[in-house]
């Protein structure tokens, strides 16, 4: 009943809702759009410029070498989403039409989001270097394993294409920032480790951004008006039956692979995610004459539970007591 209630008066989770529902109303068009996408790319730069100046060179270089954690979560990534879309064949067509299942799957194949994995993973109080690195793996991997896994289990009439410029994007947006942080750290550390607000602003605002941007983005194409009501209830059904399932497997399974506490909720955060900014140009390439729209509106939808449903566990998780947190894998600031 605590969580119930703190669930419902939580601050960031009523602003995401709000948010939501502001885009919604307001979408950002022409020059307001462009502004937004620069402000979000300024503000996950920042972010992670930040992260770069609280972490230790010790603890990002134990989260570079935790190899053991990235290769579950890219398994739980390429592997468990894709098995978990595959069954989900079952529900054609009682329940989901050929498109909308054409659309689960691919949710199923897109990489893991980057920010909101590592944001969420900082509010919870997680190993961030070990986050960094396992969101940023999996994207950059994703360029690649994504469009192959579209070839071999699914049909599309577009010419597929793979872009290796989005390695460079995520190392320019992300990893610079975060190494010029490292460089920063001797001087602004100090500042840093006695003010704790700066990250949690950036941290929930760069989600924030992200929330605005997606529904402006769905608006504009007039994704929402392309389906009924009730099959937009059913995708909404599956997707957090999806996510549920996912979240349990990382969790429960962090804990029988022994996993540290902070080294599990990086696998919580980082192996359930899945990626909007990446999915969307992917499907742009990737169905060609087929309806686009549709076939991310369950990626779409996926994107929005995610996001409220981490934002409920991370801020429950960061309200543990300090005893709770392990000394291995944790984050020094």
């Amino acid at each position: 009943m605590k969580l119930l209630r703190d669930t419902v008066l939580d601050p960031f989770l009523l602003g995401i809702f709000a948010v939501a529902a502001l885009a919604s109303l307001f979408p950002a068009t022409g020059t307001a759009e462009d502004v937004l996408g620069w402000v979000t790319r300024i503000a996950i730069a920042l972010l992670f410029l930040i992260y770069g100046a609280r972490l230790s060179p010790r603890d990002a270089w134990n989260g570079v070498k935790h190899w053991r954690l990235h290769s579950v979560i890219l398994a739980c990534t390429y592997l468990l989403f894709p098995a978990l879309g595959l069954a989900l064949r079952i529900l054609v067509p009682g329940v989901i039409s050929d498109d909308l299942y054409t659309g689960m799957l691919f949710l199923c194949l897109v990489p893991s989001t980057v920010q909101s994995s590592i944001a969420f993973t900082s509010i919870a109080r997680g190993n961030i270097a070990g986050a960094v690195v396992s969101a940023s793996f999996s994207n950059i991997i994703g360029v690649f394993v994504t469009p192959l896994l579209v070839i071999a289990l699914m049909t599309t009439t577009g010419s597929v294409t793979i872009d290796p410029s989005s390695v460079l994007d995520i190392a320019l947006q992300l990893l610079l920032p975060f190494a010029v942080g490292q460089l920063m750290r001797p001087w602004v550390t100090g500042w840093l480790t006695r003010h704790s607000a700066p990250t949690k602003l950036v941290d929930r605002g760069s989600i924030l951004l992200v929330v605005f941007a997606a529904f402006s983005e769905s608006m504009n194409q007039n994704v929402w008006s392309s389906v009924p009501v009730w099959r937009i209830g059913i995708v909404v059904a599956v997707c957090a039956a999806l996510l549920a399932v996912v979240l349990a497997i990382t969790w429960y399974g962090g804990k029988w692979l022994g996993f540290a506490f902070e080294d599990r909720v990086v696998l919580l955060f980082c192996g359930s995610k899945k990626s909007l900014a990446s999915g969307l140009p992917m499907a742009a390439v990737l169905f060609v004459g087929q309806p686009v729209g549709l076939i991310v509106l369950p990626l779409l939808i996926f994107h929005q539970i995610q996001l409220m449903v981490c934002t409920v566990i991370a801020q429950h998780l960061a309200r543990r007591p300090q005893s709770e947190q392990s000394p291995v894998g944790s984050v020094a600031d």
